[in-house]
């Protein structure tokens, strides 16, 4: 008995061993993937079942541009699931609502003077990364203050939401009020994806609405083979005068070929490299995740 119980103790050190090696290979792959770039690059990932995570500034700040709309989703179907709101409900829309921003909205409706469903307002929000409509969202719920406060009482503290798209547009320090570290976002994106959080049914339709993402195909995606399922939300600011990128991000859940998943956020910030660089940077460190993950589950 005790001879079992001491062989059982030396398997499973050996096999944290292993991969705690594996781990550090893939860190140190990673590492040698940014460390001559001129950006400040965070990355958090979690592998199957919560196993080979690692990260590589996971705690520091970094400003989430439009990877905000997928915690604001978050509020937007609790709110769903709690009976404050529904997914049919319609809004009505006016020209006021059109800013001038990125909005397909704003190309199907110019003029505004149309009623829109809830459904339809968190599609263009997540699947398009609509700026018009991630702000009638906001005002919907009842503004920024409600969506943080809902994020908190998850248990994820290390991500704030203070300002509109509208209200990031109007100076560039701005965007940096919302903010996440790397390993707050992947562990929300993880606990979504695990069941936490939401009804079965609302988790489905924001699962599906992420899994069509259309922007950022050349990010997380970039060198995945295609057809590879991959539910994610991008983040892209614009570039300033001294040639300084604020953020490109992009995090999201990966399917592998065996079923098994794996989350992954990755954030370029105060980059002085070309927006191509940028995405690849972020693609470079997907392709290596993917690889380390097919390989372990090749291994087993």
């Amino acid at each position: 008995m005790r001879l079992k119980a001491t062989t059982t103790a030396v398997l499973f050190f050996l096999l944290t061993f292993v991969v705690h090696g594996q781990t550090d290979i893939l860190r140190k792959k990673i590492r040698s993937l940014v460390e001559a770039r001129q950006a400040n690059v965070g990355v958090a990932i979690v592998g199957p079942f919560g196993h080979d995570t690692l990260t590589l500034h996971g705690q520091q700040h970094y400003p989430m541009q439009s990877t905000y709309k997928f915690p604001l989703a978050l509020a937007v179907f609790h709110q769903i699931d709690h009976g404050q709101l529904r997914l049919d409900q319609k809004v009505h829309l006016t020209k006021a609502d059109m800013l001038p921003t990125y909005s397909p909205l704003r190309e199907q409706y110019p003029e505004g003077d149309v009623d829109v469903t809830v459904q339809e307002l968190l599609k263009y929000t997540v699947t398009y990364s609509d700026n018009n409509a991630c702000d009638i969202l906001f005002r919907l719920i009842g503004g920024t203050v409600v969506a943080d406060r809902y994020i908190h009482t998850l248990g994820i503290a290390d991500i704030a939401i203070v300002a509109t798209e509208e209200e990031m547009s109007r100076a560039w320090d701005v965007q940096y009020t919302n903010w996440t570290t790397p390993v707050a976002m992947a562990r929300l994106l993880t606990e979504c994806y695990e069941g936490k959080h939401l009804a079965a049914g609302s988790r489905a339709v924001l699962w599906k609405m992420m899994l069509e993402t259309v922007p950022g195909a050349n990010r997380l995606k970039g060198q995945l083979p295609a057809g590879t399922a991959v539910g994610h939300r991008t983040g892209t600011s614009n570039t300033n005068e001294q040639g300084v990128t604020a953020a490109v991000n992009d995090v999201g859940v990966v399917v592998l070929p065996d079923g098994r998943t794996y989350t992954i956020a990755v954030f370029v910030s105060d980059s002085h490299e070309k927006p191509a660089v940028n995405e690849k940077i972020i693609a470079d460190i997907s392709k290596a995740t993917w690889d380390h993950f097919l390989s372990s589950s090749k291994r087993k």
